[in-house]
C-alpha cells in the first residue's frame, strides 16, 4: 500500500524536531451541494528543524516515531 501525502501550512514549531501541520481538505456537502472547508493538525517529524511557521510543506506517513508522530516532512511545497 502506497504512503499517503498531504499538503498542509506550518501552524507550530515550538517543540525540537516536530512540527505541526495543518492540513485543509474541500468537499461538498452531499445534501445542501455546498463546498465545505475541514482542516485536521497532524505533528511531523522535522529532523533539521528547518521548517518555521507559516511554511507550506509535503508531509509524508512513515512508522512512528512517537506516541503522535507518525508522519514527516517531505518538503517545502
Amino acid at each position: 500500500m502506497p504512503k499517503r501525502i498531504l499538503q498542509g501550512t506550518v501552524t507550530s514549531d515550538a517543540n525540537e524536531q516536530t512540527v505541526t501541520v495543518r492540513v485543509e481538505r474541500r468537499f461538498k456537502h452531499p445534501l445542501l451541494n455546498k463546498t465545505i472547508k475541514k482542516s485536521k493538525k497532524y505533528r511531523a517529524h522535522d529532523a533539521d528543524n528547518a521548517y518555521k511557521v507559516g511554511d507550506a510543506v509535503r508531509i509524508i506517513e512513515c512508522a512512528p516515531y512517537s506516541k503522535t508522530k507518525r508522519w514527516e516532512v517531505l518538503a517545502k511545497a
